[in-house]
């Protein structure tokens, strides 16, 4: 008989500087904005631009961000993700599942060769591969499968590998995010207006085929059905556009400006692509986007926290990856 397959779980999310300073940040957003699939401008034109102007002058602005929302314990991005590492461990091992759990980020520390070599340690010949963003895009999910491929060619032994494409209309998901929602309605009230705010895309993105803001509004139906909301008390945006090129619309901030306008005082604000609370969820929404809203006339704004390592969501995770066990 041959040897039985020892399969391992990767956890992959974007990553974090290692401290709120601007030389952490600078390198933390180097690397982030090098990558082609994020901005795919000719390197010619935009590696001057970036090491000339936007690393120097965005760094230390970036880094002033991050520390009005850095825990004790460090980032609450790479905290968050630890637990997570962490609770979907014990939940397979209470089922009688020996599964390795490890995690690696695309950009920063741990990086995902560390996190390879240490599935690897442990024997592990079998990869599940869980991208912890939901809904697929080119700038995320494909950016984690190219560096898997880079890390591959040095390997004379390639692992099998099953690789989670995206989860945005997983039941389990979409009950957990409504569950958030009535969970904070019934701590704080119910807003007139649910605003699920996604993190954007250029739009020349989706019209070359991702199909991330197709799954993003699909996101928000389901979780709208799941709630039983009528549709004009549910709202779809875009939020963290970057650069001069149109992103997708209509746009967090803006929209932020307009509610009061139209009647809409009191709203609740989601993130669903996010699945650990971050710089852009904690600081851009819960505090920037906060301060647009009441000043332009709002009177009541409430941030729900992504799921984290809400049991419901670990449930999930580890739903999907005894899927790929089969």
């Amino acid at each position: 008989m041959g040897n039985k397959v020892k399969t391992g779980v990767l956890l992959v999310n974007l990553g974090t500087p290692t401290a709120p300073t601007a030389k952490a940040v600078k390198t933390f957003l180097g690397q982030f904005l090098h990558d082609h699939r994020v901005v795919d401008v000719p390197r010619a034109i935009w590696c001057p631009v970036l090491h000339g102007v936007i690393l120097p002058f965005r760094s230390p602005k970036v880094a002033k961000l991050y520390q009005s929302i850095w825990w004790p314990e460090g980032s609450p991005l790479m905290v968050i993700s630890r637990r997570q590492q962490a609770a979907l461990s014990q939940a397979l091992q209470e089922a009688g599942i020996d599964m390795p759990v490890a995690l690696g980020m695309s950009y920063g520390e741990p990086s995902m060769a560390a996190a390879w070599q240490e599935l690897k340690s442990a024997g592990v010949d079998r990869v599940i591969l869980l991208p912890l963003y939901p809904q697929y895009s080119v700038s995320t999910t494909a950016s984690v499968f190219d560096s898997w491929a880079r890390l591959m060619k040095s390997e004379r032994r390639l692992p099998a590998f099953r690789f989670i494409h995206d989860y945005h209309d997983h039941r389990g998901y979409i009950q957990a995010l409504a569950q958030s929602v009535r969970d904070h309605w019934e701590a704080q009230g119910r807003s007139d207006l649910l605003l699920l705010s996604y993190h954007g895309i250029p739009k020349r993105f989706e019209d070359e085929g991702d199909p991330y803001g197709q799954q993003c509004h699909r996101t928000s139906e389901l979780v709208a059905a799941e709630l039983g909301l009528e549709p004009h008390q549910w709202r779809t945006t875009f939020q963290s556009r970057f650069g001069r090129e149109p992103w997708l619309q209509p746009y967090t901030d803006e929209t932020m400006k307009a509610l009061p306008g139209e009647g809409i005082k009191r709203i609740s604000v989601i993130c669903p692509a996010f699945s650990s609370d971050c710089l852009e969820t904690l600081e851009e929404i819960a505090e920037q986007n906060k301060d647009i809203f009441i000043e332009a006339g709002g009177e009541a704004y409430h941030y729900i926290p992504a799921l984290n390592d809400n049991p419901a969501h670990i449930r999930m995770m580890m739903d999907l990856v005894c899927r790929e066990l089969a």
